[in-house]
């Protein structure tokens, strides 16, 4: 295990500049937008943007990288994601700012999906699980870790955004050093969400719903901590905390999936994730620990329904069809992604801040009405019929589904392959 996350370093480290800069940037627009007063409603349409460009992103960018190469194509869309960070202080205009986020958007799925061809080019059927665990560890703590360094400097001037930069052209030198192969990458198909949502409707519900989740959070956790009154690096720490509750609560959640049917766990992980939301709403921020704890519990739950969303799906999948579903569910959540922004700042706009947390706990109760219903008139698949729980993280693109142990289709890169790849790049 050692040697194998040795032999990555690489690209281990670029994983961790690019998330960490992206996170920190994320969470420095919602801030600095507060300061300068705009409206969350306006927020919330800006702040989209990004997930917009990331959607289309997963969707083109592989023509890109097929036309131009994996390294030159990485160096293009790392400069223009650093380029983007650097132009937000020239101007606080909120159209301006709303281009800059579906080009950042766009940017940042182009970087994964070369980042990710990478790493599934070096998984085997013998290491993938520990390769797919090992790339969403690092994403998660370095996501967290972005949200620690808000506080360095003031967001109302241009310094901060210059280390957002920073980090993010930080991630060009690893992987512009490596020696490794590129690998060849093939755009993942997709089966209609409609056809999928025929076979798995609860699946394809819980990833669109859970997408409304993060999505929202997000974009606006940063606005709600600077409209309750939370300084600065109050505010890190609350984001911060909420990705750490991600990480720990996909382990006990995936233990329950395979021993229970996973539809019964989902809806009553949306009844927890909904009361824990209407407790923040409630509550308020009158105790710092207690605001944190329960903003940790909803996000962490909220956060596992995607991958428990993925496991359903994939029960009722053929193993050559899991990889095009994946893809589907990936989309539905990004699409998730684009309302959740625009519907929590219209709700934040209309009952104050705790409009975040009623709209989440709404869109939950929903999902959990969704998936009674879907249980009572749909046949369970058997516990011992369901295949290994694996937690699936959607601020992916769809390459890394690929690696889904899961995925018995698996196709092992040779590196004769491999070779090829970079003879014809190189031509």
């Amino acid at each position: 295990m050692t040697r194998m996350v040795a032999s990555l370093s690489a690209l281990i480290l670029s994983i961790v500049f690019l998330v960490s800069g992206n996170a920190f940037l994320m969470t420095l627009l919602g801030i600095r937008l507060s300061i300068e007063e705009i409206s969350p409603d306006v927020i919330g349409w800006v702040l989209v943007c990004y997930s917009i460009g990331f959607v289309l992103g997963t969707l083109y960018v592989h023509k890109i990288i097929g036309r131009v190469g994996h390294i030159r194509a990485f160096a293009v869309f790392a400069a223009f994601a650093a380029m983007t960070a650097l132009m937000y202080p020239m101007a606080v205009s909120m159209i301006f700012w709303a281009v800059l986020r579906v080009l950042s958007g766009f940017s940042i799925a182009g970087v994964l999906v070369v980042i990710e061809s990478w790493f599934s080019s070096r998984a085997t059927n013998a290491n993938r699980g520990a390769l797919f665990a090992v790339y969403q560890i690092v994403f998660y703590l370095s996501a967290a870790g972005g949200q620690l360094i808000v506080n360095v400097g003031d967001p109302a001037n241009f310094m901060p955004f210059s280390l957002a930069a920073m980090l993010l052209t930080l991630a060009l030198i690893p992987l512009s050093l490596t020696r490794m192969e590129a690998p060849v990458i093939e755009q993942a198909s997709r089966m209609s969400v409609f056809k999928l949502a025929r076979e798995s409707f609860s699946g394809v519900a819980g990833a669109l719903i859970c997408g409304v989740m993060i999505g929202g959070f997000y974009a606006l956790g940063p606005v709600y901590a600077t409209l309750v009154g939370l300084d600065i690096a109050r505010t890190s720490t609350f984001m911060a905390s909420a990705i750490v509750a991600a990480m720990l609560l996909a382990w006990p959640i995936g233990r329950l999936c395979d021993y229970f049917d996973r539809r019964r766990v989902m809806f009553w992980v949306a009844l927890a994730a909904a009361s824990s939301a209407g407790g923040v709403a409630v509550l308020g921020t009158g105790n710092l620990a207690v605001l944190t704890l329960m903003v940790g519990l909803f996000t962490g739950l909220s956060a596992t329904i995607y991958p428990v969303a993925v496991a359903i799906t994939n029960d009722r999948m053929d193993s050559n069809r899991i990889v095009s579903a994946s893809a589907t569910l990936l989309l539905s959540y990004g699409i998730g992604s684009v309302i959740g922004p625009i519907a929590m700042a219209k709700l934040i706009d209309l009952l104050g801040p705790a409009g975040l947390f009623y709209g989440n706990a709404g869109f939950l109760l929903v999902l959990a009405v969704i998936t009674r219903y879907r249980i009572s008139h749909t046949d369970d698949v058997p516990v011992e019929d369901q295949e290994h729980f694996v937690p699936a993280m959607p601020e992916t693109s769809p390459v890394l589904t690929e690696m889904d142990p899961r995925n018995v289709e698996f196709h092992e890169s040779t590196e004769a392959e491999q070779m090829q790849a970079g003879q014809r790049q190189s031509g």
